[in-house]
């Protein structure tokens, strides 16, 4: 099969499309066509050398999602059959023309979802529903506030958050993509993190008493404002360090409010914890995507074979929701 490599920590020109064997499969997995995948930050983070994968995924295909259709599989797999159309999450090597993986990390591709949809699904939107709801623990009625809210997991947890009753309110540093948020119509505020009354503003558009849960992709840069605009017995769950690893913290301020920091990967995950996820989110989230109640976020295409340009684009922060890899013809 074909699969873009990484020859060498680097940029994106690092990145060669080329001949590798095809995957093993064992006797609980099933080994999947893809006929689409896309981009996560990780990717980049693993391209540059500053996040391994896991032990048993490919150390040098990235790649943490897919969509396509069974092709083969173990003799112990019951649930699904040759042709079946997928889609799942990986510890990596979605970057290639066949994955294998356990036949329970599998979702069925909702009827109505062509490949380049389904892919840009699983890492963020079983990374969103696990931050709000089984780490979050949030509730109808509560505010959420969502940083980096134009990124593929910030659409989805504005999305799901609203579908449950809650208010969201987005940070997003650009015009542009300020504007497209606000015309998906689920935001009750989408605000510049540039401002100086950022502060203000934001426990304004909470009613006054701050913010019930925070979704931080940033780490160290934004964590001030976090602690700052939680309300008593607030939470805060931590899926990404864009902004930096280290902060400092005010223990006297998590005590008196009472706050709740909880840090997540879904990665590095055991597959026992992963399958419970993907199976919990095939009931509760499934059918919301089946009936067109929630949709991906898909900002462009590129082919496998130019996953180095999309990785330059993702880098320069352009994209609003998720950059898709199609594989071969794509669609089925």
């Amino acid at each position: 099969m074909r699969a873009v490599v990484i020859t060498r920590p680097g940029g994106p020109e690092v990145l060669q499309f080329r001949e590798v064997p095809d995957p093993a499969f064992g006797p609980e997995e099933v080994l999947v066509r893809v006929e689409a995948t896309a981009l996560n930050r990780a990717d980049l983070l693993q391209r540059m050398g500053r996040y391994p994968a896991p032990p048993g995924a490919p150390a040098e295909i990235p790649g943490l999602e897919f969509a396509g259709r069974v092709e083969d599989h173990g003799p112990r797999v019951r649930g699904l059959e040759v042709g079946d159309r997928v889609m799942g999450i990986l510890g990596g090597g979605g970057y290639a023309e066949k994955v294998a993986l356990h036949e329970r990390l599998c979702l069925r591709v909702p009827p109505a979802l062509g490949a380049h949809e389904a892919a840009a699904i699983p890492e963020a939107f079983l990374t969103a529903y696990d931050a709000l709801f089984r780490q979050g623990r949030l509730g109808a009625g509560e505010v959420v506030l969502v940083h980096a809210a134009a990124s593929g997991v910030g659409t989805a947890a504005a999305q799901l958050a609203a579908v449950s009753g809650a208010s969201i309110i987005g940070l997003s540093r650009t015009v542009a993509k300020r504007e497209r948020l606000e015309q998906l119509g689920i935001f009750s505020q989408v605000l510049d993190p540039q401002r100086g009354d950022l502060v203000d503003a934001i426990r304004l558009a909470a009613g006054g008493n701050g913010v019930d849960l925070v979704i931080d992709l940033l780490g160290g840069s934004v964590w001030e404002l976090n602690c700052e605009v939680l309300r008593e017995c607030g939470r805060l769950v931590l899926l990404g360090l864009l902004g930096g690893s280290r902060a400092r913290v005010d223990l006297l301020e998590l005590m008196r409010k009472r706050l709740t920091i909880r840090g997540t990967v879904l990665r590095s995950r055991p597959l026992e914890e992963k399958v419970a996820l993907v199976q919990e989110f095939g009931r509760r989230v499934l059918p919301l995507l089946a009936a067109g109640r929630i949709r991906c976020t898909v900002d462009r295409q590129f082919d496998l074979s130019q996953a180095s340009e999309a990785h330059a684009l993702m880098e320069r922060n352009e994209n609003f929701g998720k950059i898709v890899l199609t594989v071969g013809e794509g669609d089925s």
